[in-house]
């Protein structure tokens, strides 16, 4: 519950371990107070009425201080908001006021006909803000820029700034570097959250993976997005972020109309980079993920197995030989529907493809369920080929601008979300789907970028960037509601729509397109940075790698790598021999023992994919499992010992591979050994306390 001083101008919410605290000055100046270690409110006070220090006459006493720096004044900061009407530009507020409801703080400022309302809420140790614009006057007012928080960290000296970045294939890798002077700025200009960059930041002074102060920030927006990370000239920092990639127009707000930005979540811990993620997971898995509290089930998928050749019968067999090595869940990929033997041809036309599926998807789905499986489908409802159906009768439905070539990607349009009708159509074809046959699961992908973003019959087509993603998260909510027992993958390529915004809507998501077992260990480590196990999907494919290196792995080291998150299987099982099959077998029987320790429980990453040896830990009760991989053996050097994180030192513990038993003490201080030798070694170690 946020707590308000006396005065009505000071406001502290705290969490566990850590408080946030804001102030309203006599001049209206909304700045910031604290945000790290629990504090009273009384300090928050002390706080306020300390005095700013001296300023040269270039630079402002507000930069780096306020909490939401706005355009216009004496400010030289990147502004979180910049707004323009016929009349000016920028904004001039005034204190109007703030409110509790329940958990959630709002402070309320007024510009002329604009209402500025600012959300706070405490989850756990995460601090959710968000920001409501509201045009209360007669004129149409411009939204230059609306991002959804600014974080003010406290004077320390050597800041480091953490971030994902990639590409296709090779997401979420992390990268750290000393902040220097100036601007560093992340984001998309893609109209979705893009394999580049994840929306999330995280700085450092001296932090290691359990020890130290870390400071981090999420955004959830699943289109177009800006993180900008400023050292400023008396080396304070600030973080500034929301929707959309820059200031030409974010929308146009007319009379009475009002938007709210997505939330930007930001976290404090003291417990190092591996205390910030647990901290993540946590808030992710009781606050953003649906039914986070059910483990997810182990699923093969067909689409490396088959690519776009299938075919009932086909699809069949892969299923049989699916259910005997104990899969629990079926998935159809991509080719199941309309024209779609290649890339080309048939997206938009969600119908059964009449040679390959003559009845439908139902008497596959009653085979698969007939086999204890669930059953589930790919779909991608945002796209169109030209050469489809859906195209023919509607070219005006994509985003297209007058006078300019439709830019084909991956031979596929853009459908225009932003349009009633097309939403219309959407429901209709997939509300439509999932009532044909007994449909558990929906891998929704997103296969290429905007680049033609226009809607000719739209007077302020920026406003497509936005409606375009409401729109598919209103879609996402209503098939949700209206099929409660059928989950939902989001994918984009792999990994290039991945941000708690999608997260709120989804089951799991597609990690990468790149099921390289070795590669997939950093892009794993990368991830869980930010986001649980229980959302990261993982797939066991075959060797050598069809899609991308032709690296050769044993099914051992391919089945560990993938059980470090939501396991699947995306190999052709028809190719596999008997004692292949045999093994892979005991190896699902195995995860499904450990799963709700690796979906649920703590995770502390041990040792970074960078070298020889890397590891990873869960913990949950207990229970506790690590899984282990050497890339390669060098020079005959003995593998080190992995120490391991999150027991009790005074108990016991159990090795269920060996029945050795362990002082807690001794793991956590001296480690334990693993067996490991050669290239490409992996295993899975249960202990138990007793």
């Amino acid at each position: 519950m946020p707590e308000s001083a006396v005065d009505g101008r000071t406001w502290l919410l705290s969490g566990p371990a850590s408080s946030y605290a804001v102030h309203v000055t006599e001049a209206d100046e909304l700045v910031h107070l604290h945000w790290g270690a629990r504090i009273a409110l009384a300090d928050a006070e002390a706080l306020a009425v300390r005095p700013l220090p001296d300023y040269w006459p270039f630079e402002s006493p507000l930069d780096g201080r306020e909490e939401y720096p706005v355009e216009g004044g004496a400010r030289f900061v990147r502004p979180a908001l910049s707004v323009r009407t016929a009349e000016r530009r920028g904004t001039e507020w005034t204190f109007a006021g703030h409110e509790t409801d329940g958990d959630e703080l709002r402070l309320r400022f007024r510009d002329a006909g604009l209402a500025i309302t600012l959300h706070y809420r405490m989850r756990g140790d995460v601090v959710e803000r968000w920001t409501t614009l509201r045009n209360e006057g007669e004129q149409p007012l411009e939204l230059l820029r609306a991002d959804s928080a600014t974080w003010t960290l406290p004077d320390r000296d050597g800041w480091r700034l953490s971030q994902l970045h990639g590409r296709w294939a090779a997401e979420s890798r992390l990268a750290r570097s000393p902040l220097t002077y100036g601007e560093k700025v992340i984001g998309s200009r893609r109209g979705h959250t893009g394999h580049q960059h994840l929306p999330w930041v995280a700085l450092d002074t001296d932090a290691t993976e359990e020890h130290g102060e870390v400071y981090g920030c999420a955004l959830g927006w699943s289109g177009s997005w800006r993180i900008a990370v400023a050292q400023l000239p008396d080396a304070r920092v600030q973080v500034t972020g929301g929707a959309g990639y820059d200031d030409s127009g974010l929308l146009t707000l007319a009379a009475g109309e009002s938007f709210t930005t997505p939330v930007f979540a930001g976290l404090w811990s003291d417990g190092g980079f591996g205390g910030a993620s647990r901290a993540w997971h946590a808030y992710q898995l009781a606050h953003i993920v649906p039914g986070a509290d059910r483990d997810r089930p182990v699923l093969f998928n067909s689409w490396e197995a088959t690519w776009f050749d299938i075919s009932e019968e086909q699809q069949t067999a892969l299923a049989r030989r699916a259910a005997a090595i104990g899969v629990e869940l079926f998935v159809v990929d991509d080719g199941w529907f309309g024209a779609r033997t290649g890339d080309h041809a048939g997206l938009g036309d969600w119908t059964p493809n009449p040679d390959r599926f003559p009845h439908g998807l139902k008497p596959l789905a009653d085979q698969v369920h007939a086999l204890g499986m669930q059953f589930g489908i790919w779909v991608e409802p945002e796209m169109v080929n030209p050469d489809s159906e859906l195209y023919r009768a509607h070219p005006d439905w994509v985003q297209f601008q007058l006078g300019r070539k439709r830019t084909e990607l991956r031979n596929q349009l853009v459908l225009n979300l932003a349009r009633e009708d097309v939403q219309e159509y959407l429901w209709q074809q997939l509300d439509t789907l999932l009532s044909s046959a007994p449909i558990d699961y929906v891998k929704w992908d997103f296969n290429r970028c905007f680049t033609d973003a226009g809607w000719p019959d739209d007077p302020y087509p920026q406003r497509l960037w936005v409606d375009h993603v409401r729109a598919l998260y209103a879609l996402l909510d209503r098939l949700r509601a209206a099929h409660p027992g059928v989950a939902f993958e989001s994918c984009s390529g792999g990994g290039g729509r991945i941000d708690l915004g999608i997260m709120s809507r989804a089951d799991q998501v597609w990690t990468s397109d790149n099921t390289d077992p070795l590669d997939r260990l950093a892009i794993q480590h990368g991830f869980t940075q930010i986001h649980p196990a229980r959302t990261m999907a993982a797939w066991v494919t075959d060797s050598p790698n069809a899609q991308l290196n032709g690296r050769v792995s044993s099914l051992r080291f391919r089945f560990v790598s993938a059980m470090a998150g939501v396991l699947g299987i995306g190999g052709d099982l028809t190719e596999w021999t008997e004692e292949e099959l045999a093994e892979a077998r005991r190896w699902v029987e195995l995860y499904k023992e450990i799963r709700p320790v690796v979906q649920r429980g703590d995770l502390y990453r041990l040792r970074p994919p960078e070298g020889g040896l890397s590891a990873v830990q869960y913990v949950r009760g207990e229970e506790s499992v690590v899984l282990a991989w050497l890339q390669a053996q060098r020079h005959g050097e003995p593998v080190p010992a992995l120490r391991l994180r999150g027991l009790d030192p005074t108990a016991s513990y159990e090795c269920r591979e060996t029945g050795e038993i362990h002082r807690g003490a001794v793991l956590l201080h001296h480690g334990l050994r693993t067996g490991l030798r050669g290239d490409l070694d992996a295993s899975v170690i249960r202990l138990r306390r007793i």
